[in-house]
């Protein structure tokens, strides 16, 4: 235990607790402040909304390619289609044997050729289909997370405001209390506070609260033994000890000593 050499009267150095109590609050805004910020909800929400637009990405680009190769195939059995009527329109009119062998195979021909682009036209609906299919579903969850993000980036907002107006309401309570107490001893609190994580503490009992220890017999003998008005020292963590009735600083009365 230490004295610290700044003086205040034990009424004024009761008071530091309650500026112990607003620092503590304004911590706990910070803290869920930065709970906030990292948002771990909203976290998962955006890496979800941002692989559920790739993968959207994806499926749009690869849905167009398939569209674009069933028009070409499309294409190829229209002109097909072209030909096999312009020849069998010529076969109908020749009169040579030989004009007509060539395009009776000629025809043939495109016939097998028509059947294949068919066969490849009908696989290529199909995997048009499954990939409007899977798009559609990917745009549905896609519109989903983008709720959720939504729903979540406003809450947050909501809490950072409520968290700033808290914060607000706290630091004027702490202003007004600091501007009640003497410089010296707000100056050795924040110094404290600042080295050590806490400022003040109740002494109760004999333990301190800001180290939850018992003092040792030394220490509650020096503390004892300090003026009322002399600011001392948890000899563990630092902090202001305030004391109060509820500290055990009276002496202990000898077992049987006189009575009155």
């Amino acid at each position: 235990m230490s004295v610290s050499g700044v003086t205040a009267p034990p009424e004024v150095q009761a008071r530091l607790l309650e500026l112990q109590a607003l620092d503590d609050e304004l911590g706990r805004i910070a803290a869920h402040r930065r709970r906030l910020q990292q948002g771990g909800d909203l976290a998962a929400a955006t890496a979800e909304q941002t692989a559920l637009r790739r993968r959207a990405a994806d499926e749009r680009g690869a849905l167009e390619d398939l569209r674009t190769r069933l028009k070409r195939l499309e294409s190829d059995v229209a002109l097909v289609e072209q030909r096999l009527t312009r020849d069998r329109g010529r076969l109908n009119s020749t009169s040579s044997a030989k004009d007509a062998q060539g395009l009776e195979q000629e025809i043939a021909s495109l016939i097998r050729r028509r059947s294949t682009l068919e066969d490849d036209e009908l696989e290529l609906m199909e995997a048009v289909e499954t990939a409007e299919v899977a798009a559609s579903d990917t745009a549905t969850a896609l519109a989903a997370a983008e709720e959720r993000v939504r729903t979540l980036q406003a809450d947050r907002d909501d809490a950072m405001a409520g968290l700033a107006e808290n914060e607000e309401r706290v630091q004027g309570e702490r202003a007004a209390l600091v501007a009640e107490l003497p410089a010296p001893l707000v100056a050795l609190y924040d110094r404290q506070r600042t080295r050590y994580g806490i400022g003040a503490a109740l002494l109760t009992r004999g333990v301190s609260q800001g180290s939850n220890m018992a003092l040792t017999g030394a220490d509650l003998a020096e503390v004892r033994a300090a003026a009322p008005d002399a600011v001392v020292l948890d000899p563990e963590s630092n902090c202001i000890l305030v004391r109060t009735a509820e500290s055990g600083l009276e002496p202990t009365r000898p077992a049987g000593g006189p009575s009155a």
